[in-house]
């Protein structure tokens, strides 16, 4: 079975055992990853972060545009998933993380990033959780730092333009379903 197969089907068995938490029932297309990393400058970066990073469908991609010295953090809350992510890819630069989005500033140490990489499934997430996360966004970003978030729905939209202010947004068709990508700044009075 060749490994876009096998991730799809590892994909679809955290989706049925935690729709809420997976939020989709395939890994985002290649497609729809190269074009919301398009919107931010992850060669020139020192810190990436990701969060859900899942099968490392963004992973690959973030690493293969990432500098040599610099270093990617990826957060996914499902033990199994973190596990074919470490198996996957051998690389210095990437600190795999299992843990909950909410707790990103824990695994950041002194520094803001440059690029965050956002797959997480905001629509399906509790309410008060989805909250916390979005609103520790602009935090977990160094002065010039961007969040790229995508999501398969436009209603994470005014969310995002409240917390950041400098919203961006951009549809990648070719995925399934219609990827929506967000490239989000602090406001400048955020310091």
């Amino acid at each position: 079975m060749n490994q876009q197969l096998a991730d799809r089907l590892r994909f679809l068995r955290a989706f049925v055992a935690n729709p809420r938490q997976v939020g989709a029932i395939l890994p985002t297309s290649r497609l729809a990853v190269r074009d919301m990393l398009d919107m931010g400058d992850v060669p020139g970066a020192s810190l990436v972060v990701e969060l859900g990073a899942g099968t490392g469908s963004q992973t690959g991609e973030i690493l293969a545009r990432m500098g040599p010295d610099a270093r990617l953090v990826a957060l996914e809350i499902d033990p199994r998933l973190v596990k074919i992510l470490q198996e996957r890819f051998d690389d210095p630069r990437l600190q795999v993380v299992c843990d909950s989005a909410e707790n990103l500033r824990e695994h950041l140490g002194d520094g803001g990033a440059d690029v965050l990489v956002c797959a997480l499934p905001f629509t399906s997430l509790e309410p008060g959780l989805r909250r916390r996360i979005l609103e520790s966004l602009p935090g977990a970003l160094g002065p010039d730092g961007v969040a790229l978030v995508i999501q398969y729905s436009p209603l994470l939209q005014s969310e995002l333009r409240r917390i950041f202010g400098d919203v961006r947004r951009r549809i990648s068709p070719v995925n399934v379903p219609p990827a929506f990508l967000f490239a989000c700044r602090r406001r400048l009075a955020d310091g």
